[in-house]
């Protein structure tokens, strides 16, 4: 109390109300992987808070540049085949956050372990992990990165020390994926073992809508050229046989230039180019092929404009039967051909923008954690949800299949499907943790909700280290724990018709603290919290009535 000398008003302010618990946050991912603005392979990981997609590009660049072989097919003429070259090492930290936020993911961290130029491997990622220890504020770890570039075995430890670390900590959960949908080798992993609790899978992988990133100088075209056989000269004759061979719906084109090869054949558009000059009879090339059109025009060639139109036939250099040969040109790029063949250049254009990327999904669940979160609560099962910005999941599942992949009688490791569902889209149709047989533990709303309010009352109740272990204390601390549990209770957190059915908090001598942890400094604090479940299985029963009227 404060000693006062001079006479005087003095105004003081007593506090009523108990301190209030600040609710943490409660999807905030962390990202593992590698970056193009990355460290070395022997350097400290950078590790980074991001809230947009345009802030990771800033900080660690773009993603990695995927290379295509495009082959120009003859039949159907003008179409062309695109095949995506497999770099070495895949990584899709850049399109696994594209994904994240198109799926309503916020703030995030990057944790970058190298750059493109690096080799992966398991040191660097528990590296990465090790730098995450450090950071209080992520809740969940993802390691989509990781799931395509490292082999399984590595991959399920990395994965299995994420697991360590969310048990140690207790403020957070890690999002897993199942390599290449070999769900026995996922069960089986020896490093997927303890913590499960604090984990969940999902699988397949998702065909997702975003277009790969690429050069057009990473871009091989391999072209279609056309030889023409046969040696015989026209002599007396006055025409050319010409053979062609085609899909029914095509028009070969006959046109005359005045340069160019004696004959060519395009195959993007099926015309045959004649070069014109003079023969010893002068007659015009385009008077011939008009009278020909005209007296056989059922089965006539197109003539098109090419040049000026006026040349006629040289009989000494043009071959009296033309069959044309489809062979290859090779070590073209897409940027060589963007002035030069501008049509097949559009082409390959709209073709590569229909490859997709494919991902693994733990980066759109982190992303749906976070809407659903925002949205409607961490205590709504993030599942009968749709996965955004994605054509469907990689591999379709049945119910059958379903039934194998909930249920794990054996070591309880629940994997949750997405699967794609007719007038509804791609859903996310599971909500278990890898703790699949733990009544406590089977879902991961009730995991994470436990996670957010252990948190929330950590942190708050912090004022009251060194404070009197007394009754005043402990009154402090219980008020301010109910008064939050109740505002959880309101909102359809925690089950209950009323609040007492649905929390207790116990705190106090001879409740929960003997007189000798009194004297070693111990306060402590129970607290029993009736958290809501989803519900999995809808079951509607029906039977017949008698009639009564």
């Amino acid at each position: 109390m404060d000693t006062y000398r001079t006479p005087g008003v003095y105004v003081e302010e007593k506090s009523t109300l108990p301190p209030s618990v600040a609710e943490v946050a409660t999807a905030v991912p962390a990202f593992i992987g590698y970056t193009s603005v990355g460290p070395a392979d022997t350097a400290t990981p950078s590790v980074a808070r991001i809230a947009t997609l345009l802030e990771f590009v800033t900080a660690f660049g773009g993603a990695q540049p995927a290379t295509f072989k495009v082959t120009e097919l003859a039949n159907p003429a003008g179409a062309v085949a695109v095949e995506l070259t497999p770099p070495t090492h895949p990584f899709s930290l850049y399109y696994a956050l594209s994904l994240y936020f198109l799926n309503g993911g916020g703030p995030c961290y990057v944790v970058s372990v190298g750059n493109y130029a690096s080799t992966p491997s398991f040191a660097r990622f528990t590296t990465g992990l090790d730098a995450l220890e450090k950071e209080d504020e992520p809740t969940l770890i993802v390691l989509t990165d990781a799931a395509c570039v490292l082999t399984a075995s590595d991959y399920y430890e990395v994965c299995g020390q994420a697991l360590k670390q969310c048990a140690k900590l207790g403020d957070r959960f890690t999002i897993l994926d199942v390599i290449g949908g070999q769900v026995k080798e996922f069960r089986d992993a020896p490093n997927l073992s303890a913590n499960l609790k604090y984990g969940a899978a999902y699988h397949p992988y998702l065909k997702t809508s975003l277009n790969y990133d690429y050069d057009d100088s990473g871009v091989s075209v391999t072209l279609a050229e056309v030889a023409v056989e046969g040696t015989h000269k026209l002599g007396g004759a006055k025409g050319i046989a010409v053979s062609f061979t085609g899909p029914p719906g095509s028009t070969p084109k006959v046109a005359v230039s005045t340069a160019g090869d004696p004959l060519s054949f395009s195959i993007t558009d099926g015309t045959l180019t004649i070069k014109g000059a003079k023969d010893k009879t002068g007659t015009d090339i385009a008077a011939a092929w008009s009278t020909w059109k005209q007296s056989n025009q059922p089965l006539g060639f197109d003539v098109v404009s090419s040049g000026d139109g006026s040349g006629v036939v040289a009989s000494a250099d043009v071959p009296i039967t033309a069959i044309v040969v489809v062979g290859k040109s090779t070590g073209v790029t897409l940027v060589s051909i963007m002035s030069s063949k501008t049509a097949l250049y559009n082409k390959t254009k709209a073709a590569l923008a229909e490859q997709r990327v494919v991902l693994p999904p733990s980066s759109a669940i982190a992303g749906i954690y976070a809407r659903v979160d925002r949205e409607q609560g961490v205590w709504k099962a993030p599942a009968n949800v749709g996965v955004l910005s994605v054509l469907g999941p990689d591999v379709r599942i049945t119910d059958a299949q379903q039934e194998d992949l909930n249920v794990d009688a054996t070591a309880g490791k629940s994997i949750n499907a997405i699967r794609s569902f007719t007038g509804k889209g791609t859903l996310v149709w599971g909500a278990r943790t890898l703790a699949g047989n733990d009544n406590e533990w089977r879902y991961v709303p009730v995991r994470r909700l436990f996670i957010v309010i252990e948190e929330s009352v950590k942190k708050a109740s912090a004022f009251a280290v060194f404070e009197p272990n007394d009754q005043t204390t402990w009154l402090k601390v219980r008020a301010m724990i109910e008064s939050y549990l109740y505002g959880l209770w309101q909102q359809g957190a925690l089950a209950g018709s009323k609040p007492e059915a649905a929390y207790y908090v116990r705190v106090g001598l001879g409740t929960t603290m003997t007189p000798q942890d009194v004297l070693e400094g111990r306060m402590i604090v129970e607290t029993g919290i009736a958290a809501v479940r989803p519900a999995e299985f809808i079951i509607l029963r029906f039977s017949h009535m008698m009639q009564t009227a």
